[in-house]
């Protein structure tokens, strides 16, 4: 069987999450590839919320089995507190549904007091992390002096590791950034705790993917975040610390491109992001407001993770275009149509005007790209409330000409669409 993939065609908060859920139905593992817990999936099932950061979104199914690969960044302690959580609702989180990649890099509390230490100092040029050490923990690992999963499974070379490691960040901590250090005896005691529950999860999850894949069994990459969040290829500097994107499966996981299906992107009927950086479709005032939501339900515009208001605007055509190119995109899941409705007009930014010139492509810099203005495709709105709505032909007519435009301008088909937060509001097209 293929490796099917997810991947969140702008910055992040597509919806990924609830898209993984529906598709995970027909999966036997779903795997997670990039980031750490500053990612946010929220999965809505007969009407109960499940928000979950580190365990990939297929874990509500329950004869689903959920692998962290290698190109995760974990938190045993936000692991544990989600895994309790769970299981706290009936949702089996044992060995054999979830499991570790023994390669997975950890984070520790001086990750994280770096990361915050950092942001600090960098004032009004804040990056706009989620200050949960992500970025920190990657440049151990490209330093190769990160701790690994595997170290569970060793007590003793834990101990010795979490100590040095803790006494080299106090360096930095204390004499670079005037922190307060931290103690290594009571984070070497949290984490052989740590390792107590979780050592049985390890696997090597290369082989455990290969094997699974030659038995025929299907396999759902997960992500975090968005193609213009990636490291090479997204808004830098403001950017994640990964690769989101459809290379970043493969490395993230340990398997190769042969094994490829689906390359499914995920995009939302208009664009948001958080955090810093240019935003040339972006909105504000009272537009801005109607898109975003007040913040009071669930699937408004607040991230799920920090639960800070996300800036909104309108679909952005020449980002899908390059999402579909870096990832080699096969298809396009639309979430959120339901919030265009009651909209007399909606606009589509098919290109940017920069410097005088009209381009179509999304420049690589930061300096262009925040002189780029976009340029509009006026398209007329529906009135309809469309969220009990199961099949395309029952859409308004003006809602079906908006997924065909974005199916045209992107070369790709648009596979399904969502039209409420619940898993049974979707349109399979």
């Amino acid at each position: 069987m293929p490796l099917d993939m997810i991947i969140g065609a702008q910055w992040g908060d597509e919806g990924k999450g609830r898209v993984t859920d529906l598709l995970a139905a027909q999966a036997d593992i779903v795997a997670r590839y990039s980031g750490g817990d500053n990612a946010g999936h929220t999965v809505t099932v007969k009407g109960e919320i499940f928000k979950l950061h580190l365990i990939p979104s297929g874990i509500i199914h329950p004869n689903v089995t959920c692998l962290i690969g290698n190109g995760v960044v974990l938190n045993p302690a936000v692991l544990l507190r989600e895994m309790a959580s769970l299981a706290e609702r009936g949702i089996d989180v044992g060995p054999d549904r979830l499991k570790i990649s023994r390669n997975t890099h950890l984070i520790t509390p001086a990750h994280i007091a770096l990361d915050k230490a950092k942001e600090t100092r960098r004032g009004s040029e804040a990056i706009g992390t989620t200050l949960r050490g992500i970025g920190p923990a990657y440049t151990d690992k490209t330093e190769r002096t990160g701790l690994r999963a595997e170290l569970f499974a060793n007590p003793e070379e834990l101990a010795d590791q979490i100590q040095a490691h803790i006494t080299a960040k106090n360096e930095v901590l204390t004499k670079i950034y005037g922190a307060e250090p931290l103690d290594a005896d009571v984070v070497a005691a949290e984490y052989a705790q740590f390792a107590q529950h979780l050592r049985d999860h390890l696997v090597y999850g290369s082989v455990y993917l290969h094997e699974a894949l030659q038995n025929g069994r299907s396999v759902l990459a997960e992500g975090a975040q968005g193609t213009f969040l990636d490291l090479d290829h997204g808004t830098y500097p403001f950017v994640t610390s990964s690769a989101p994107t459809s290379g970043g499966v493969l490395v993230g996981l340990g398997v190769g491109p042969r094994m490829i299906g689906r390359i499914i992107g995920i995009a939302k009927a208009f664009t948001s992001r958080v955090g810093g950086g240019p935003f040339p479709s972006e909105l504000d005032g009272e537009m801005a407001h109607r898109l975003r939501g007040t913040g009071d339900k669930p699937w408004d515009e607040y991230g799920t993770t920090t639960g800070r208001p996300r800036r909104v605007g309108w679909l952005d055509l020449v980002m899908l275009r390059h999402a579909v190119r870096i990832n080699g995109l096969t298809e396009l899941v639309i979430t959120k149509l339901d919030i265009l409705s009651g909209l007399d007009e909606i606009q589509v930014c098919n290109a940017y005007r920069l410097d005088g010139e009209t381009i179509d492509f999304y420049p690589s810099d930061i300096p262009s790209l925040s002189r780029c203005q976009p340029v509009y495709n006026t398209l007329p709105g529906w009135q309809e409330d469309i969220m009990a709505t199961r099949q395309l032909a029952d859409l308004p007519q003006n809602a079906q000409n908006y997924i065909q435009f974005i199916t045209d301008e992107t070369g790709v088909p648009v596979t399904a669409v969502s039209v409420g937060p619940g898993r049974s509001q979707v349109i399979h097209l």
